[in-house]
């Protein structure tokens, strides 16, 4: 694998390798951990959507917005009546 030259500011050349030291890593292999380590924006979208289908087996369809306020609402009476009950 070839390597990649990247200009950054002494400083955060000198944390990052503090950083890695800590850790008892070269500069290399932490960055190539923090290159590793957070998904890409496509690959959240992707884990979102595996997540979602996920759900929607397990839990059925989402509800609608229409579906959600009349529900919330009825959660809203529930609430208020149980906290009329203990008054």
């Amino acid at each position: 694998m070839p390597d990649a030259t990247i200009r950054i500011p002494a400083e955060a050349k000198e944390r990052l390798t503090a950083a890695a030291a800590g850790e008892g890593l070269s500069l290399r292999a932490y960055l190539v951990r923090l290159a590793d380590a957070p998904p890409t924006p496509q690959e959240r979208a992707e884990q979102a959507e595996r997540a979602r289908a996920a759900l929607s087996q397990w839990l059925g369809p989402a509800p609608s917005p229409e579906e959600r306020q009349r529900l919330d609402e009825e959660l809203d009476r529930r609430l208020a009546r149980a906290v009329d009950r203990s008054a």
